[in-house]
């Protein structure tokens, strides 16, 4: 049986969002919005670095029924053949034991406080930094649709995702 290294994270976006550097001309200090309101998505994502593959689901709140749908939308991005491992992080909805995980999937917890070995991480960087900064939302479904829009424009390229998530120590474990 072919085993797949899949890594998960979230990502909270909303109304109170992130401020970037951003380019203005010369002697103009850019005005940047920012909302003082709170409201949040949350966006499950996972990533196969090695075949640029990524599911993902925006969910009002981050728990262990989110998580559970978030592994049912991994377990069916998996071929029959196939067992994934899914690395993530000790937030309280991964180690709970009302976690139902599917049988073609295994977890493998990160150690604590060590995110820079989660490439997943880095989707999240290009998703604020293209889409989700500098900017001011409607409401909660527009919160939603540019997660959305944010997800389907950063998976539209394979091999982006897989340049940005594919480290070394990952090639080295897939051989």
């Amino acid at each position: 049986m072919k085993i797949e290294l899949w890594f998960e994270d979230e990502l909270r976006a909303g109304l109170k969002g992130t401020i970037v550097r951003t380019w203005g001309e010369k002697g103009i200090r850019p005005m940047i919005p920012q909302q003082q309101d709170f409201d949040w998505a949350y966006t499950f994502g996972a990533v196969c670095p090695a075949r640029g593959e990524a599911a993902a689901i925006v969910v009002p709140y981050a728990n262990t029924e989110a998580m559970n749908m978030h592994l049912r939308e991994i377990s069916r991005g998996i071929d029959k053949r196939t067992h994934g491992i899914v690395v993530l992080d000790k937030a309280g909805w991964h180690t709970t034991k009302k976690l139902k995980v599917p049988e073609n999937l295994t977890l493998l917890l990160l150690p604590s406080y060590s995110p820079q070995l989660n490439p997943a991480e880095h989707l999240w960087e290009w998703m604020r930094r293209h889409h989700l900064s500098n900017r001011t939302y409607s409401g909660y479904k527009d919160i939603v649709d540019s997660c959305c829009n944010a997800w389907c424009d950063l998976i539209a390229d394979k091999k982006r995702l897989r340049s940005m998530c594919w480290f070394t120590w990952i090639k080295a474990a897939e051989i």
